[in-house]
């Protein structure tokens, strides 16, 4: 697999590119590994990357979120002990610690030397690191479904569905201390798809009382918090934060006030 993945991008000469594809190769292949040992039984996947697999939003992604539905059969240290053990057999130089003092559990797979097979980098050890994260105690209210995926192979993979993902998103928007051009840009992707995609507000509430403290914030006047926190953000700034990660990278120059504005009130 590793000649696999090194053979995908060998024709590329843009680097940035070369490294999103080379982390995304790298990630389906710890989905791959999930889906073996039957955790989406009880994790659903979430975030950005969710995003990207699930309905082809065209921004790479850095981590891997889940979260956690059923506590039945939760059993993560023997999930990532397969994760390492498949990306080591598959030619991988890994490493992988995990977390579980926190209510949301992390582990970072580090892959040592594909970036200097890849011609990325001069330093031999220099690593590639991917995060993951599940939630164990996530919002209630979410929906999730079940779909079958191809993306350098075929999984069966339970997610959220548009809406409670958009509700993740906005939460991030509303709550972030440091304002990510890629969420930004996820907001756009959202509003305008046919229909506009409206967040799960009873997911969104929820996680609004959960981090804000209970009834703080009106999950119903989400656009109304956007609006207030765009007007004063550089969106040039945003605009420069997402571009790295964009399949057509001038898209990143749609992140503006009046867009923003304009795809909250169609």
């Amino acid at each position: 697999m590793k000649e696999e993945a090194l053979t995908i991008i060998k024709d590329i000469d843009d680097t940035t590119e070369k490294l999103n594809i080379l982390r995304e190769y790298i990630q389906v292949q710890v989905l791959r590994s999930l889906h073996e040992s039957e955790a989406f039984v009880n994790l659903s996947f979430v975030g950005g990357t969710a995003l990207r697999f699930i309905f082809n939003l065209p921004r790479f992604s850095e981590d891997l979120d889940f979260a956690l539905e059923g506590k039945e059969g939760y059993a993560p240290e023997a999930w990532m002990k397969k994760i390492k053990n498949n990306l080591s057999l598959a030619g991988f130089n890994t490493s992988l610690t995990w977390n579980n003092r926190t209510t949301v559990h992390k582990a970072w797979i580090k892959i040592e030397g594909l970036m200097y097979d890849a011609g990325l980098t001069a330093m031999q050890n220099q690593e590639l690191s991917i995060k993951l994260e599940i939630d164990t105690n996530p919002p209630a209210g979410a929906h999730s479904t079940q779909k079958l995926i191809t993306r350098h192979a075929m999984l069966s993979i339970k997610h959220y569905d548009l809406p409670s993902l958009m509700a993740g998103k906005i939460h991030a928007l509303i709550t972030r201390k440091y304002p990510k051009g890629r969420d930004w840009y996820d907001l756009l992707w959202y509003r305008s798809q046919q229909p506009a995609i409206e967040p799960n507000l009873i997911q969104l509430q929820n996680a609004l009382d959960q981090t804000q403290g209970k009834a703080v914030l009106n999950s119903a006047q989400w656009k109304e918090h956007l609006i207030q926190a765009i007007n004063n953000l550089d969106c040039s700034k945003l605009a420069k934060d997402v571009t790295p990660f964009l399949e057509h990278q001038n898209e990143a120059t749609l992140i503006t006030t009046q867009n923003i504005h304009s795809a909250l009130n169609p």
